[in-house]
């Protein structure tokens, strides 16, 4: 039951089942459970006019952000200006005083993680029942693009990123992963982590130690900035659309695909490996490789077409978007975002209603 604080708010612990939660999140702590992969979302219904929630942010870099959704219109990113600190947000005011929606997202992937601590409402307002899961789902494993990193700089379309963003264009709810998932009304976990390639020791995240996608796609803490990583509990959650949308960091140190054969070979055989352990935690789902629009060399899409054959396997797809690695030097904006997830979309429908049973 909801507890009052002081004579004017409303608590609402996060235990309280008013919330619907989505995406890895940990819940170990039920009173504080902590927002790590980018769009985990926490949604409810409330009667009133107010409302502020509480957290407690752990900052890695950049600004730090969380995203507030109101009746289905998208407001400004609150920045969390203190850290390792128990905090009260107001996310929103001045509402007529009636029934409304909110969601309270993470914007950003391992830039931070964030306890979330409760809710706070105006004495008189109250909790309405947690809005309904979507009967569909979806998962998503990439890098920044999936993140949705840099996408708010508008100016940029179709060029290089703005210097120094510093995390302050980010925002997942306007990548190509959650616009899709919302145009299928399909719930969303967004395994991604900007600089990210498949391999250990490549990419760009967590250097100069890189850090690949095959060591923390099964993990749930997955950042050793805030303590160990801890395993990912797939019975928690099985997703009937599987995208993997890797390939596009691997390039760094060395962009040795399709020049250096026993290094490309290597690749492929890790990749395909990967993509049988996606299978094995999912046998039934549809499983879609891809890359993005973002430029890189034609070799990597040649390579993950390559895999697609070998596994045989007729609900392992390759998806090549119409400006395929062409479509820009920089992070992909949100209309670009959104012409992705038209192509993506239309290709998903185009399998039929069966695979989303």
């Amino acid at each position: 039951m909801p507890e009052r604080k002081l004579d004017h708010d409303i608590f609402i612990s996060p235990s309280s089942g008013s919330f619907l939660y989505t995406g890895r999140i940990d819940f170990t702590n039920p009173a504080a459970p902590c927002f790590i992969f980018p769009g985990s979302c926490a949604a409810f219904r409330f009667h009133g006019k107010n409302a502020a929630v509480r957290l407690k942010n752990y900052h890695s870099c950049y600004h730090n952000y969380i995203g507030i959704v109101i009746d289905g219109q998208v407001q400004e990113k609150i920045e969390i200006m203190e850290h390792n600190t128990e905090l009260i947000l107001p996310v929103c005011t001045g509402l007529a005083d009636a029934d409304h929606e909110i969601i309270i997202y993470k914007c950003q992937d391992a830039a931070h993680y964030f306890d979330f601590l409760g809710l706070y409402l105006d004495h008189g307002s109250f909790m309405l029942p947690a809005p309904p899961r979507p009967k569909r789902r979806m998962e998503c494993y990439g890098d920044s693009v999936s993140a949705g990193e840099v996408c708010e700089a508008l100016d940029c379309i179709g060029k290089a990123d703005p210097e120094n963003h510093d995390g302050i264009y980010s925002n997942a709810w306007y990548s190509y992963a959650f616009f899709t998932a919302r145009k299928l009304n399909a719930s969303l976990h967004d395994i991604a982590q900007g600089g990210i390639a498949l391999f250990d020791r490549t990419g760009y995240f967590h250097g100069p130690d890189y850090v690949g996608m095959e060591s923390i796609w099964d993990k749930l803490r997955y950042c050793d900035y805030f303590g160990d990583p801890t395993p990912w509990d797939f019975s928690r959650y099985t997703p009937h659309v599987v995208i993997i949308a890797i390939g596009q960091n691997d390039s760094n140190p060395q962009d040795y695909m399709g020049r250096d054969e026993e290094k490309s070979t290597c690749w492929k055989k890790r990749y395909k490996e990967f993509v049988g352990q996606i299978r094995e935690k999912y046998p039934d789902a549809l499983i879609i490789l891809a890359t993005t629009i973002l430029n890189h060399s034609r070799a990597w899409d040649d390579a993950i077409g390559e895999v697609t054959g070998e596994l045989a396997d007729p609900k392992v797809v390759h998806f090549l978007y119409s400006k395929n690695g062409c479509g820009t030097p920089g992070h992909i904006r949100i209309p670009e975002a959104e012409q992705m997830a038209e192509e993506l979309t239309a290709f998903i429908e185009s399998f039929g209603e069966e695979i989303w049973v």
